[in-house]
């Protein structure tokens, strides 16, 4: 259960006592206690003592540093009939997140440092820390420049106009300079809207078995192409967001191994899921794949759901196992370096619709953690330290961020998470403390688990 109220609990010293403590940025890995003691990593090591402080029993459990989520969207200002900052907030904490990144679209959009400075206001109240990204352009409309320099100087952690795309070069060329001078990284969703026009899902076999319109993977791939080589001619670090498709990792791969300056992330839905569920769970296990599924299950009855189910609707498209693997060795080999949710809330009444009309979008903060830990460790497609540095270290070295989070650095900020890497319960979308519930993993077992999370020395949550 979580803490009463929003606020973290009050509490000066903690000892995590025998947990497996993983720092994926300085390389350490035992079984270790972990001391925090006024907001800070104090020490980490072998049976240590600290008279007064409220003791945690991590034994058989691991502990690491803060997730970090740099993708989410928390709706507020403007849509907070389904979710706000402290409700979202809460929903990180319970995934094991410490620090999440809010994105722009809202209404209005964090285009000028007004909007900035309102958030700011909410984010004290929040669980957990919320940092804020800032428009590239004017009401996220790709037409003229927002104010960057404000921005900045407002205390944005990066640039993005997520959920729209600068479709004009030049202007984007121009994002990315000023972006370089106020030293923010650029984060961009990559979509060709004259490629993409009004497509729903992945075009491919299912597409057309279900009539719907496709959505083709070259959309998403000519703006990662546009975006290699505006990094590479600015010298500015383009991070390329919920990347899906084979193409895209590849064109990275190819890009990093010659050193420039690009990266992208992977989100759980596309290593997991393929465009094949939206043909519904007959189609998704079907024959002998079935049988598959209750074995995984361990015994568990597989879920099932319609085809057409909108809650299997998100942008970018899910796309067919070919490209689900391209994603899986990208995170794997390091071609795509951070893990992000894209929690993106709607209402139920916008989701009960036919399946055109449906927003995009699905809420992922509170199963991204068990989902990587099925898809890629538990696999044995990764080692821990490996995986939990796509979600820690990564991430906060993108954001550049100077306070020690993302490590367990003696004297950083003490940002940890607790949890138990093969625990297993079934998720059920009611048990969220989201506003919203368009979660396609509702019923599916899962393995791994938060136990505590602890933001600046204090517990957040603890389930």
């Amino acid at each position: 259960m979580g803490l009463h109220g929003y606020g973290r609990a009050d509490m000066s010293d903690l000892l995590l006592t025998g947990g497996r403590v993983i720092d994926p940025a300085s390389g350490f890995d035992q079984v270790a206690d972990l001391h925090i003691s006024r907001g800070r990593i104090a020490a980490i090591g072998q049976n240590l003592s600290a008279p007064g402080a409220e003791r945690i029993d991590a034994s058989g459990k691991v502990v690491c540093p803060g997730l970090i989520d740099l993708h989410v969207h928390f709706r507020e200002p403007g849509q907070t009939k389904k979710e706000d900052i402290l409700t979202g907030a809460l929903c990180a904490a319970r995934g094991g997140f410490t620090t999440v990144v809010c994105m722009p679209n809202t209404s209005p959009s964090i285009d000028n440092a007004g909007t900035v400075a309102l958030i700011q206001d909410r984010v004290t109240r929040a669980a957990i820390r919320v940092e804020i990204s800032g428009a590239m352009t004017k009401g996220i409309a790709g037409e003229e420049l927002a104010p960057i320099g404000s921005l900045a100087k407002a205390g944005v952690v990066a640039l993005t106009d997520d959920g729209h795309c600068i479709q004009n070069n030049e202007l984007m060329r121009r994002a990315c300079e000023y972006a370089r001078m106020f030293g923010l990284p650029i984060m961009d969703h990559c979509q060709d809207y004259g490629l993409v026009t009004n497509g729903v899902m992945h075009e491919g076999y299912y597409s057309a078995m279900l009539g719907l319109r496709g959505w083709p993977a070259a959309g998403e791939e000519m703006i990662v192409a546009r975006n290699i080589l505006l990094a590479e001619s600015t010298g500015t670090h383009i991070h390329c967001q919920h990347l899906s498709s084979a193409g895209s990792v590849r064109m990275l791969r190819e890009a990093r191994g010659r050193g420039v300056p690009i990266s992208g992330e992977g989100c759980p839905h596309h290593f997991t899921l393929t465009d094949s569920s939206i043909a519904g769970s007959d189609t998704y296990w079907p024959g002998d794949g079935k049988e598959q599924a209750k074995r995984w299950f361990d015994g568990v009855t597989p879920p099932t759901w319609p085809a057409y189910h909108t809650h299997f609707k998100m942008n970018p498209p899910l796309r067919s196992a070919a490209d689900r693997e391209a994603i899986l060795e990208g995170l794997v080999d390091g071609t795509l370096d951070i893990i992000a949710s894209d929690h993106a809330p709607h209402t139920e009444s916008e989701k009960d619709v036919e399946f055109d009309d449906a927003p995009f979008g699905i809420v992922g903060l509170e199963v991204e953690l068990s989902l990587s830990l099925m898809a890629l460790y538990h696999t044995g497609r990764m080692t821990l330290p490996a995986l939990l540095s796509r979600l820690t270290c990564n991430p906060a070295k993108l954001l550049r961020f100077q306070d020690g989070r993302g490590t367990l650095t003696v004297g950083g900020v003490a940002d940890v998470t607790l949890f138990d890497p093969d625990a297993r319960w079934i998720c059920h979308r009611d048990e969220t403390a989201s506003k919203s519930k368009n979660n396609p993993f509702d019923r599916w077992a899962m393995q791994g688990k938060p136990l505590v999370t602890i933001v600046d020395g204090k517990v957040a949550w603890k389930g």
